[in-house]
């Protein structure tokens, strides 16, 4: 969310103009009102002051959708009150999560066997995503390095400086050390040899972005896991790859098939995808698909109880809303493969 401060001056009122006949004295803009006033006049405020937001249909600035079909409407309506981490309460919305981890680990050519089985979890969006996988990656170095007998304390993760703000977050809020690969005039995107020179013992992943935010190019995740995999034989190091593919998540499995990017690449250990941008779900939703479960460090899965069975979870946050959950299923299930 974005930050807000208190105001110098709490009794600024509201502009109640086309509420005045409900609204006989002024209404604080910062403070409760000391009594309460009609629905309608409350509806009218709102509505009045939100007629100087832009028109989402027509943002061409941000990635977003704006726009779904009435059908897909209804539903996100009818499901506005059911809470998301209820799973005893809603079974059916917690099996259409499945569905669509399910769809996206095909998506993404995850192994899907006895031996290996891939994991995931719908998120607040890919910010949510990088910020579990990113704790996946660090937990599961420090305990390799604990067993080894070895300092855990100084963790970094290496990306392209056209990575999106949520890395930078990442990196500070759980104290890691982000090093990035500078760009160039003529390469706008992470150098995949630039990038491995960087990886040393203390590196918990390297991040490639499917999807610049700034251009929307695609880095080459193939050449980073040839490049990266040698490293490892020759060093005895085991670094993986995440790939953020945030923006082409959704878009290189329908328009570039053939492009191995994703889980074909062994280092590959996890990707995210935003629903709310290719996944054509209003804001805010994301996924994040871990290879298999030995990624997803046990003790980062907390276990509740709360409504009498155990419900295993993963995310930043607890309660949330259903609806962009069963909005990513209905864009599944009504486009198919081929739309």
């Amino acid at each position: 969310m974005v930050l807000s401060s208190t105001c110098e001056d709490p009794c600024e009122q509201l502009q109640s103009t086309f509420a005045s006949r409900y609204v006989l004295d002024p209404l604080p803009k910062y403070k409760l009102p000391e009594k309460s006033i009609p629905k309608d006049a409350a509806y009218q405020i709102i509505n009045s002051e939100l007629m100087l937001d832009g028109t989402p249909r027509l943002n061409l600035a941000s990635f977003v959708t704006t726009w779904m079909e009435p059908e897909c409407d209804k539903l996100i309506v009818d499901s506005l009150n059911k809470n998301y981490v209820d799973m005893d309460e809603y079974p059916v919305t917690t099996d259409l999560q499945n569905r669509c981890v399910n769809i996206i680990a095909h998506l993404f050519n995850a192994p899907i066997g006895a031996e290996e089985t891939a994991m995931g979890v719908g998120t607040v969006g890919s910010s949510e995503a990088i910020m579990l996988a990113g704790l996946a990656f660090k937990r599961k170095w420090q305990l390799k390095r604990k067993s080894q007998g070895k300092p855990y304390d100084k963790p970094n993760i290496v990306t392209g400086a056209n990575v999106q703000v949520c890395w930078e977050k990442f990196a500070n809020y759980f104290e890691v050390e982000l090093k990035e690969v500078k760009l160039t005039e003529k390469c706008f995107v992470m150098d995949p040899v630039k990038a491995v020179e960087l990886v040393d013992e203390n590196t918990i992943c390297v991040a490639a972005i499917l999807g610049s935010t700034m251009t929307g190019e695609f880095e080459d995740v193939k050449l980073l896991n040839e490049l990266l995999t040698k490293k490892n034989k020759e060093t005895g190091w085991d670094t993986p790859i995440h790939v953020d593919a945030a923006s082409g998540g959704f878009i290189a499995p329908f328009i570039y098939p053939d492009l191995e990017w994703d889980f074909r690449l062994p280092l590959v250990k996890s990707i995210n995808v935003s629903g709310h941008k290719y996944g054509l779900v209003y804001p805010g939703v994301g996924w994040v698909v871990w290879r298999n479960k030995d990624e997803l460090p046990d003790e980062l899965i907390f276990h509740i109880n709360y409504l009498g069975s155990d419900q295993p979870t993963f995310t930043l946050n607890f309660s949330k809303g259903s609806s962009q959950i069963i909005a990513q299923y209905y864009q599944f299930l009504r486009l198919g493969f081929e739309a």
